[in-house]
């Protein structure tokens, strides 16, 4: 039988994958009222997702990774300026 935590980290990664898939599909969707129902299931998966992720980290299933130092961010969003 899965541990309650292994079964958080797949449910957590089907979610993201989910979220990956939601955009490219709102992105190409011509039918406003598809597109509309579709952000609607993603907003609600995101909602979830939200959730499920702080009760991973209330039980230590899960350990984000260390904050990015103000210097770091910044030559990032350097990058990307640059790049447009």
């Amino acid at each position: 039988m899965l541990s309650e935590k292994t079964m958080v980290a797949d449910y957590l990664s089907e979610l993201n994958a989910s979220l990956g898939t939601y955009a490219q599909i709102i992105s190409q969707c011509d039918n406003q009222q598809l597109r509309q129902t579709i952000i609607q299931i993603r907003n609600g998966d995101e909602q979830k997702q939200w959730e499920l992720y702080q009760a991973a980290l209330q039980h230590n299933y899960y350990t984000p990774a260390s904050q990015a130092e103000t210097q770091d961010i910044q030559q990032v969003k350097q990058q990307f300026i640059q790049g447009n």
